[in-house]
């Protein structure tokens, strides 16, 4: 497989279709609502996105359908049509309710997405239905989400399991990534808690709770299912690091999530190929367009860098001067002069809200480059 031009143009765009969703997460990033907003893209507008996707030229970059709960969308079928039509490979992320994410709707999803993405906060139904809790009837999230699971696989629909990692579910980890695996997900991607939208109702790990976290999935990804991070991409170096053979002693969250992992999984199997990533970060190889049309560099940087219905995103991802700053490195404090600041860059989003610069310095980061 060739190497995909991050430069020139992003592996996977996100498109918010809307803020409606039957959940109301404690970490929702989107603040979703119970009903659509009026702003949102109508079909017509959509379309003309994915017409402007185009624009990047073949391969065409991944079009992840999100929200809110793109279900909640009368048209969402249509749009995957169109998209499917233009040669533009689409990935869906629905929330798990018991109303729109049914046998029938995975039944017309079949051979139309790539894959579909489905989030577990927990290993255990309380950790779980806390974080994923419901805002229209009571569900037992948990227990609907691995009936989702299995059903995806009864339909031959690959699936990646998204978990969203903070001091509240961090020590279930272990038990999260067994879950994970048994299910037949083709990849279990954590996302790092950055405080935006409902997000700043939960705490998110301190640095040293990160590294223990990272170094974690790294042992975990030894048992053969692809792991990704979502703002942490400390996590690369992390992999360039332990493939080389430096060793992680680590504190007392790592060594109780080791133990736990190998108690859970036995010892790793031999001959695994070493995990290995793509260098994205926000707004390098991704893009995220709000359900207004709003361009930012990633769902958790609400840094504003155009709307779609006036400005091209060809044009905007290739030539905007925040994301040129991004695409070439240049940061600010210690990211600026980091080894790995081609593969990691840090996290845009969490420099952007808690130091208020998208190019500062990722604070969850504790890794000290040598100083030139």
């Amino acid at each position: 497989m060739h190497r995909w031009p991050l430069e020139d143009k992003p592996l996977l765009v996100f498109y918010e279709t809307t803020k409606a969703c039957p959940l109301a997460c404690r970490h929702c990033r989107a603040n979703a609502l119970l009903k659509p907003l009026p702003t949102e893209l109508s079909t017509k507008e959509a379309m003309k996105l994915m017409d402007d996707l185009t624009g990047f030229g073949k391969p065409y970059p991944i079009l992840i359908m999100t929200g809110g709960d793109p279900l909640t969308r009368d048209d969402i079928f249509e749009l995957i049509d169109y998209a499917k039509s233009l040669g533009i490979p689409v990935a869906l992320s629905p929330a798990v309710s018991t109303r729109l994410l049914n046998d029938d709707t995975l039944r017309n999803l079949k051979g139309k997405v790539s894959s579909v993405s489905i989030s577990l906060d927990g290993a255990r139904p309380e950790t779980h239905n806390y974080s994923r809790r419901t805002a229209l009837e009571p569900i037992d999230v948990f227990k609907s989400t691995l009936e989702v699971f299995r059903k995806l696989r009864e339909y031959g629909i690959e699936f990646q399991v998204n978990t969203a990692v903070m001091k509240l579910n961090v020590h279930e980890l272990p038990q999260v990534f067994k879950i994970v695996k048994d299910s037949g997900a083709n990849a279990w991607e954590v996302f790092f808690l950055i405080r935006v939208g409902r997000g700043m109702e939960l705490e998110p790990l301190d640095p040293w709770e990160s590294e223990d976290v990272v170094q974690f999935l790294y042992d975990a990804s030894l048992y053969g299912l692809p792991i990704r991070t979502v703002e942490a991409p400390f996590f690369r170096r992390v992999i360039m690091q332990r493939n080389s053979g430096v060793k992680y002693v680590g504190g007392k969250l790592y060594q109780e999530l080791v133990a736990s992992l190998r108690e859970l999984m036995g010892e790793p199997p031999i001959n695994i190929k070493q995990p290995s990533f793509t260098p994205t970060r926000d707004g390098y190889g991704i893009i995220f367009i709000a359900s207004d049309g709003s361009i930012y560099p990633s769902g958790f940087l609400p840094l504003t860098l155009g709307n779609v219905r006036k400005d091209n995103i060809v044009k905007i991802y290739r030539e905007h001067p925040v994301l040129r700053s991004i695409r070439d490195a240049r940061f600010n404090g210690k990211c600026g002069i980091c080894e790995f600041r081609n593969v990691c860059g840090g996290s845009r989003a969490r420099a952007f809200t808690e130091l208020g610069d998208p190019l500062g310095s990722d604070p969850a980061c504790v890794y000290e480059p040598p100083m030139k």
